[in-house]
């Protein structure tokens, strides 16, 4: 049942609109999002789809093909159930949504309640920013329901702030920015400071290369454990070199740093330092020399996370060693860690070689067989219908 029927079998009238978001890929610069650095990622083919509709109360009311019942609340009791911590599960994300849009100026007693209804091909857990995609998809249908003036840019801090705020992950902005900003065959290259972001093309249709996800299956959860960990070690790592933020901290200056520093905070600080000047120079080699030539720096970046910041599963490294052996022109692990997926950049030729290859290993290792999909650089979120 498509989301527009299960609209109507649930509301007995039709949707205002259908949106849709992305899920991303991040292709590099992992973690570097809150430290104020560099990322680079891209929209992907798999997409939260929401049907949504006005109501004549305030009440929002929100049901998904994935939950057994809707959820509802008026939209003016919002601030006073989150701060009593009663929103979560996944409601809390589109639910969050329209808390947030209240904390950035608009009056939700003078805007018509709405109903939504969610579906999505962004598998959950997998490092692919399932999250952002729903919040993406909600918010744009929220801000043309409501008739917003507000910029995507705007609505992707929209987006952050439901996460951080409701869902309880400390992450950065992304995310959302993918979600929200992305182009066909292209990457997003956001500034987390300025929040500048810029429309790289990656020319993989044109070198015929294709990334490859190797879904491991081992999920994580980023509002608990080591995610907020690592977050509380760069920003003490950031205090105690005297700076804002470790996006102003520069390779030379890594050797005074290992000074001042405890070992593992000395490392996490690495890991941060090193990927910004991977992302620079990513995005410097796919504008000089295109495509081809980035697997040493995708290499190197998993290096980092799986030594440096210790984010990295054995499911993680047996995948991205299986690609890389299998001939890919480099792997690595891709969102927060603690599992989730692995992308491996590849000649379209070579996907099933590799895609062979990783099964084998994790056959070989008695551990659960990955799914493995290929993805393309796709369109940001955008109205359906």
């Amino acid at each position: 049942m498509s989301v527009r029927e299960l609209f109507g079998t649930l509301t007995g009238r039709a949707a205002d609109g259908v949106w849709s978001a992305p899920g991303r890929v991040n292709l590099i610069g992992e973690h570097t999002d809150y430290n104020e650095g560099f990322v680079l990622p891209f929209a992907i083919d798999r997409r939260t789809v929401v049907a949504a509709g006005r109501r004549a109360d305030g009440l929002v009311r929100v049901a998904s093909t994935f939950a057994a019942e809707p959820v509802q609340i008026e939209l003016t009791d919002l601030a006073r159930v989150h701060a009593a911590g009663r929103l979560r599960d996944w409601a809390a994300y589109p639910l969050g949504v329209a808390w947030a849009l209240g904390e950035f100026g608009v009056d939700l007693s003078g805007v018509p309640g709405v109903d939504l209804v969610i579906d999505s091909t962004v598998p959950v857990g997998a490092g692919l920013s399932s999250s952002a995609a729903i919040e993406s998809a909600v918010a744009l249908a929220l801000a043309q329901l409501w008739g917003l003036d507000f910029s995507r840019e705007t609505l992707a801090r929209v987006g952050q702030r439901a996460e951080n705020d409701v869902v309880g992950a400390p992450t950065g902005i992304m995310d959302q920015s993918a979600s929200l900003l992305g182009s066909a065959d292209a990457a997003v290259f956001l500034d987390c400071r300025s929040l500048a972001a810029e429309v790289v093309p990656l020319g993989f249709a044109e070198a015929d290369l294709v990334v490859l996800v190797i879904d491991t299956g081992v999920r994580h959860a980023h509002a608990t454990g080591g995610y907020r960990d690592r977050r509380a070690a760069c920003e003490a790592g950031a205090a105690a070199l005297g700076v804002p933020a470790l996006r102003d901290v520069g390779i030379d200056d890594l050797s005074g740093a290992q000074d001042l520093l405890d070992e593992t905070t000395f490392r996490r600080v690495r890991h941060v330092v090193t990927e910004n000047q991977r992302v620079l120079d990513t995005v410097r080699t796919l504008r000089a020399d295109g495509p081809a030539a980035i697997g040493a720096l995708l290499d190197a970046s998993h290096v980092s996370m799986r030594d440096d910041f210790e984010i990295s599963v054995r499911e993680l490294d047996v995948a991205v060693e299986a690609a890389t052996s299998a001939g890919a022109i480099g792997a690595r692990m891709t969102g927060g860690g603690f599992g989730g997926a692995a992308i491996a950049l590849a000649p379209v030729d070579a996907v099933p070689a590799i895609s062979e290859a990783v099964e084998k290993a994790f056959a070989t290792r008695g551990l659960a067989i990955p799914a493995r999909f290929t993805v393309t650089p796709s369109e940001g979120a955008r109205r359906d219908g």
